[in-house]
């Protein structure tokens, strides 16, 4: 009898140490995940507690490495897009200084080629910003003592509980052996393990509230840290496209102007050869209209005026008062030919 005992107590022993080794393996988060009561109630809520923060601190530092991510993969193209951006700048404005200012495509490729300069100009300080308000914080933080510290408390923290943990079902077995064999040795060393025990709880209750209270803080930083980087980094991009969006907005405005001013402005005039005979007529001005330039010809309601040139454009070249110009066709009203021969004194 006294042999099988010593065998089933034998078979016991390595069963429990073959459950120790695998929670120790398989334990997920690096601290020991249980639900078993090793001491107390209170062990138990404080083990638990532990479990949560170790595991909150984890997930915080992988989300903190996810963000590093995104922001060094933004910086990179970043600078890839100031490189390509900056040679647009350099062949717009080679573009433009090389061909004539009145063409209107070479005065649009300048204006572009200067605002593309400062496009870029914004995407380097974007560019510093995630560097200096996002990359930098988050990777201190997430390669910095504090963390770390934390997690090695929670980590001892588990490993003694494993240990106390092994040392009960020690326990257990030697109240099993003293009540089978109540010998000085077999009750010595149950009293040796109970005293072992309650130094250990004593110990686990100092180191877990050690632990608590780091991994408590590092978690409340962790979270305040990362969600103002996430505020900066929505700040710094708001801010990109806003003044991208600005600068864009007043290149278009101008190339707009532009465009306009020339489908707009008399068109500019050929001399003719003075062989040719070109018949003038004669036009009433049924709506008054004011010069803006030395080119351009003012008068009032009711002047006649001598057309010498009709465009396509919509303006029409001719004479009234003694000065001549352009103005707008659809702001006079045909009245008689007249042959160029004459002169508009001739015709008045």
């Amino acid at each position: 009898m006294d042999a099988l005992r010593k065998q089933a107590t034998k078979f016991r022993e390595q069963v429990a140490k073959q459950q120790q080794a695998v929670i120790k393996q398989f334990s997920s988060s690096g601290y020991e995940s249980s639900d078993v009561v090793v001491i107390d109630e209170v062990e138990m809520q404080r083990h638990q507690q532990l479990e949560k923060l170790y595991r909150a601190t984890r997930s915080g530092k992988d989300f903190q490495k996810e963000i590093v991510k995104a922001a060094e993969t933004f910086t990179a193209i970043g600078y890839k897009h100031i490189e390509t951006g900056t040679k647009l700048s350099e062949d717009c404005c080679k573009y433009g200084a090389e061909n004539n200012s009145e063409n209107i495509l070479a005065k649009a490729a300048s204006v572009y080629g200067d605002a593309r300069k400062h496009v870029e100009k914004e995407h380097e300080e974007l560019n510093r910003l995630l560097s200096t308000q996002v990359l930098d914080p988050l990777r201190q933080m997430i390669n910095g003592a504090p963390l770390e510290d934390a997690r090695h408390l929670g980590q001892r923290y588990s490993r003694m509980r494993q240990e106390a943990e092994a040392l009960r079902e020690e326990i257990v077995r030697r109240k099993i052996r003293v009540r089978e064999s109540q010998t000085a040795e077999h009750v010595a060393k149950l009293h040796a393990a109970e005293a072992k025990m309650q130094e250990l709880k004593a110990n686990m209750a100092v180191l877990g509230k050690e632990a608590s209270a780091a991994l408590a803080a590092v978690e409340a930083q962790q979270q305040r840290l990362t969600f103002q980087r996430l505020v900066a980094m929505v700040e710094g991009e708001k801010t990109f496209h806003l003044r991208v969006a600005a600068i864009l907005g007043e290149i278009e405005a101008e190339m707009v102007s532009d465009r306009q001013k020339k489908e707009s402005a008399p068109p500019v005039t050929i001399s003719e050869n003075g062989s040719e005979k070109t018949m003038y007529f004669l036009a009433e001005a049924t709506h008054p209209f004011s010069a803006e330039s030395e080119k351009e010809l003012s008068f009032s309601k009711g002047d006649f005026v001598v057309v010498r040139k009709v465009n396509p454009s919509g303006w029409s070249e001719g004479e009234c008062n003694g000065r001549a110009g352009w103005f707008p066709s659809a702001y006079v009203e045909k009245r008689q030919r007249i042959p160029s021969s004459n002169s508009a004194s001739e015709v008045f």
